[in-house]
């Protein structure tokens, strides 16, 4: 038997996740709740966690109201227009109208902006990026959350696993369950209101880079979809989780391409030193220019511009290039540019060009296309279906029931569709190109709906079901029991793989086989991101042979290795989100990302709307459906 220690831990704001959303909502919680107790706990450290981690060389959102550079309006038409018209409107005009006082407390706080003496704002990567020198970005805003809400409260090392409901109201979040990854302890959390930020999810696609390359990706490996999976097995609607996200970057150490494009003005060419957009052009319009005119808005949306290099590669003309060779200059700032870029948020792009004997101003690069992620706050939207601000969000949708997998608003911002359970960053959907300021800034939406939420529901008593504890408690070390009945059966494997067992299944195989069959059969890289119908069924049908192994068989030896097994099955909850929500859209949407061989083309009259899901945890039945896109800012 595996001995456990369980602490209960209560809190008038439990916030699951330290990322950007998550001290985002930290540092607003406190602003608005003096006497709350607000608890954040975060499976690594929030000092170095979330897709900032190791920090960023641009804030990819910032509007320059106070110097007029950009309007509320022009951002909300733009980030439409990069999703090809599908987007929650009410949500994305929320977090831009706030987003410049979000980088303006960083500055307070001592993040490095470039400053443009000039003009008195900010040196400008593109129309809405600034630039930073972000190597301690992270650790600066977590500072100020670890100040606000006391070291004490925040609780390192924490895996979040399960969302606890009320035994009284089956709706109602009422709190969590996890770990300690390093001493096992395990965490019943009783709150009166929950905010997911735990982030979206790499690792679920096949990584271009394997083996002793393994975890190296674009978005953090160590982002295991644990906002969805929770969402998702908690009953909560999902939305747009087709739209799983695939970016182009530096071959090799995924090093990002903003700075090199918008700042410096490198273009990308084919093999040939040629355009890579004009010669499918013709082809590109025909098939997506939609009613909004996709394929001719100012800035090209990102999906088309991805599919146009992937379009060259399978003519022939591949690799894509960064002609680093025309811009970048020795000795120059433009060579200090193209480095410190790098070094303040990729450092791995650097030793791999320093292992290369790569110099960037004698030769071009080669840009890839990432594996999938499945994320909400890049150029990209899968998370949850939530309530929008009271201002802004369409009340009653003419034709629809009332209710709150169909409407835009029932009461509180951000409020997922269960009541009690906010959601911020990567985990709300719909609204994306939040980045890293736009995270923030979600978070402390969240946090001050949920102090609102508090105070409409001050004589509510906050109860967990013991019943419902103990399961999900036996639940979770289950792995953990089953290897230490089975141990003496197993036999030493190969160093880099877990021992050989027929009757176990290790946390690595199983991330293996989720990975292949994401790969092969839902529009991963090895396919050239196409797929269709039979394809999509058999991932299905893969996906449910995995799930079934998982529960019967999932192991693991110590602690460390059941936080690995947890967000194995968070990855594979979400992976069968994917793969459904593609399976419904019956169009191609966003080329770059997938393509559904069946249904090439956009579809603007049947399918301008989003995909939501709910899932039955009970009977592991899914339902979806559609929701018409409401447009609040007149386009183009």
């Amino acid at each position: 038997m595996v001995k456990t220690r369980v602490r209960y831990v209560d809190s008038d704001i439990l916030i699951i996740g330290g990322g950007m959303a998550g001290t985002g909502a930290a540092w607003e919680a406190r602003y608005w709740c003096r006497n709350c107790r607000i608890i954040l706990a975060e499976k690594a450290n929030i000092n170095r966690s979330g897709a900032v981690a190791m920090g960023l060389s641009a804030i990819n959102t910032y509007l320059g109201l106070r110097c007029k550079e950009n309007t509320v309006e022009d951002y909300v038409k733009y980030v439409r227009g990069d999703l090809m018209g599908v987007v929650r409107e009410d949500l994305v005009y929320d977090y831009a109208r706030h987003v410049d006082s979000t980088v303006h407390l960083f500055d307070e706080w001592g993040l490095p902006i470039w400053p443009e003496p000039k003009t008195g704002c900010y040196v400008r990567e593109g129309k809405w990026q600034i630039m930073i020198h972000g190597e301690s970005y992270k650790a600066i805003v977590a500072e100020a959350a670890r100040k606000a809400i006391g070291d004490e409260n925040i609780l390192n090392r924490v895996m979040v696993t399960h969302l606890l409901k009320s035994p009284t109201n089956p709706n109602r979040v009422v709190g969590a369950l996890g770990f300690n990854a390093n001493d096992g302890a395990i965490y019943v959390f009783r709150a009166k209101a929950v905010i997911m930020a735990a982030g979206g999810g790499s690792q679920i696609y096949r990584p271009r880079s394997q083996g002793e390359g393994l975890g190296r990706s674009w978005y953090p490996p160590w982002s295991s979809a644990s906002s969805y999976g929770m969402m998702i097995e908690a009953g909560a609607v999902m939305t747009m989780m087709e739209a799983r996200f695939v970016v182009p970057r530096f071959k090799d150490g995924y090093g990002p391409v903003g700075a090199y494009q918008l700042l410096l003005k490198t273009r990308i060419s084919n093999v040939n030193g040629q355009d890579f957009w004009k010669p499918h052009l013709d082809e590109i319009r025909k098939l997506y220019s939609g009613k909004g005119k996709y394929v001719d808005l100012p800035i090209t949306p990102t999906t088309l511009r991805v599919y146009a290099q992937r379009l060259e590669w399978m003519a022939g003309r591949g690799p894509s290039l960064m002609r680093t060779d025309e811009t970048v200059k020795k000795g120059t700032e433009s060579e200090a540019v193209a480095f410190e870029d790098f070094l303040d948020m990729t450092i791995s792009q650097v030793g791999i060009w320093a292992g290369q004997n790569h110099e960037p101003s004698e030769r071009p690069y080669e840009v890839i296309t990432t594996e999938p992620y499945v994320m909400g706050s890049h150029a990209t939207e899968c998370g949850a279906w939530a309530s929008g601000p009271e201002d802004l969000s369409p009340r009653v949708i003419d034709g629809l029931p009332n209710d709150r997998r169909y409407q835009y608003y029932w009461g509180y911002n951000r409020m997922t569709t269960l009541d009690g359970l906010f959601c911020a960053g990567d985990a709300c959907g719909a609204n994306p190109h939040k980045f890293s300021s736009g995270s923030f800034t979600e978070g402390r939406l969240a946090a001050k709906a949920a102090v609102l939420y508090l105070m409409d529901h001050s004589d509510e008593r906050v109860e967990v079901d013991r019943q419902q504890v103990d399961s999900l408690t036996a639940k979770l070390i289950e792995p953990l029991e089953r290897w230490e009945k089975g141990k003496n059966t197993v036999v030493t494997g190969p160093g880099y793989m877990h021992p050989i067992d027929p009757g176990k299944m290790y946390w690595k195989q199983g991330l293996f086989r989720l990975q292949k069959i994401m790969d092969e059969y839902a529009g991963g890289w090895s396919t050239m991101y196409i797929t269709n119908e039979w394809m999509l069924n058999r991932a299905l049908e893969l996906i449910q042979f995995l799930k079934e192994d998982f529960i019967k068989y999932a192991v693991a030896q110590d602690w460390h290795e059941l936080m690995r097994t947890w967000e194995l099955w968070h990855r594979i909850l979400t992976a069968e989100a994917v793969v459904r929500h593609m399976q419904f859209r019956k169009e191609t949407r966003w080329p770059g990302y997938y393509v559904r061989a069946d249904y090439p083309a956009l579809d603007d009259d049947n399918w301008h709307v989003f995909v939501n899901s709910k899932y039955d945890a009970e009977t592991g039945r899914w339902e979806l459906w559609k929701v018409p896109v409401v447009h609040i800012i007149e386009f183009p």
